[in-house]
């Protein structure tokens, strides 16, 4: 009974992890809301790195209204990928973003704050609030998960299933 118990446990845990190892895709707005959250913690990993708070306070300030609504889209995403346990993982996220770019910014060494202040000038330099979300389009700041958006998952599964067509 117990060898039975094992297996069956250990098989759970198998699709288990197999079932969050196939992160579902990310809608446009998704992926947007994960391009303005590593913006946004870039932001803060060079305010708190390089004496900067008042510069990431005016970022937060002028794009508040923005910053919320791509929020809201990330919240959206946790909740439909994740069900019960979307905090957990939005904030999971949120802490591995912050360290996987101080992380990154400790590899710079004292090159960090020359190489990321430059970033507060261009995004308080935009001309419209609205101009944020292609801005950070743009960028390619540091990740702690692979982000694949629907587009681009859509015709690799179309191309499996001409693969290998279904029989019955």
């Amino acid at each position: 009974m117990r060898i039975v118990f094992t297996g069956l446990l250990a098989a759970g845990l198998l699709s288990a992890g197999a079932a969050s190892a196939q992160q579902q895709c990310a809608k446009p707005a998704d992926v947007l809301a994960f391009q303005i959250a590593a913006l946004k913690s870039q932001l803060m990993v060079t305010a708190l790195t390089c004496s900067q708070q008042d510069r990431y306070n005016d970022f937060v300030h002028r794009y508040q209204s923005d910053l919320m609504t791509h929020e809201r889209a990330l919240t959206a995403y946790f909740t439909r990928t994740n069900g019960r346990r979307a905090q957990q993982e939005h904030d999971d996220y949120i802490t591995n973003l912050a360290n996987a770019q101080s992380q990154n910014g400790i590899k710079q060494g004292t090159l960090f704050c020359q190489m990321n202040k430059g970033v507060f000038d261009e995004v308080m330099a935009l001309p419209k609030a609205s101009d944020l979300a292609n801005y950070a389009a743009t960028k390619s700041f540091t990740q702690p998960i692979a982000v694949v958006s629907c587009a681009d998952a859509a015709p690799a599964t179309r191309t499996a299933q001409a693969a290998h067509p279904a029989t019955r």
